[in-house]
């Protein structure tokens, strides 16, 4: 008689979320309002919706640099707000959509930053560090940039920069805000792949906030898209992203194609 399969372990999850941000007049404005999901380990997940559907705000909260106003995030199999920060910053890294970066450093000195999390001496880096920037930097596809003063950096080879940070951090959950942003389509398609041989390689947990729907379904075997500060659809690409849903979410009318080597794609109408 076969055995039932073992449970896959839970990473973080969102609980009943609900968040927002304080107004200059002193109201609130809610964006997150019931939110749940949850990552098992080693799972692959994108996150859709329009702007200001709450994607960075969940980030955020699960991240724990937003506090929730109702519900739990969990990390692990304990509430995040028991979590001392310095240990969380060991496990989980966050590519923000944008991070103004200190003048003045090379590229390599400022993905050595990203270690920071690790230290085990007050100067200096140590063997594990220079190994964990070298990885990085080869990961994010951004060796060819190590010697680079920043300042002279493009907006595409800044956001490769903001990957290799994150990834000598040598995260367990890995959590990123648009990080094709300002990226040619040859780059994009190269770092979603990294993302994508990473988590295999190093066991990480993903969730990527992007905005391209094909290439979200070609990247991810989960999608979850966000309307509204609420989760509207959750499963594989093929189930989710119907043009009903699409029509629905975005506003924007489009059509199935099936492409020579049997993918879908969704296809905008004429304007």
């Amino acid at each position: 008689m076969r055995s039932a399969p073992a449970a896959v372990a839970e990473l973080a999850a969102a609980i009943g979320l609900e968040a927002g941000y304080p107004l200059p007049d002193g109201r609130r404005r809610e964006v997150l309002h019931g939110v749940s999901l949850s990552l098992a380990r080693g799972e692959l997940v994108a996150l859709l919706g329009t702007n200001g559907s709450g994607k960075t705000t969940l980030l955020r909260c699960l991240a724990g640099t937003l506090i929730p106003t109702a519900g739990e995030v969990r990390f692990d199999g304990r509430p995040l707000a028991t979590w001392r920060r310095e240990l969380l910053a060991r496990r989980v890294a966050v590519l923000p959509q944008q991070l103004e970066l200190p003048g003045g450093f090379r590229v390599a000195e400022l993905v050595a930053m990203g270690r920071a999390p690790h230290a085990r001496r007050l100067f200096g880096s140590t063997a594990e560090d220079e190994a964990a920037v070298e990885r990085a930097l080869h990961d994010a596809d951004a060796a060819d940039l190590a010697d680079r003063p920043v300042e002279e950096l493009s907006g595409g080879e800044r956001q490769r920069l903001l990957v290799a940070m994150a990834l000598a951090q040598e995260p367990e959950l890995l959590l990123l805000d648009e990080p094709t942003l300002h990226l040619d389509l040859s780059h994009q398609v190269a770092l979603l792949g990294a993302i994508r041989r990473l988590r295999v390689q190093r066991g990480l947990t993903v969730l990527a906030v992007l905005h391209d729907l094909n290439l979200a379904a070609a990247f991810a075997p989960r999608v979850a898209v966000l309307d509204a500060g609420r989760v509207v659809a959750d499963g594989p690409p093929l189930d989710v992203l119907t043009p009903e849903l699409v029509r629905q979410v975005f506003g924007v009318p489009v059509d199935e194609a099936i492409t020579a080597t049997g993918r879908r794609h969704l296809a905008l109408r004429e304007i």
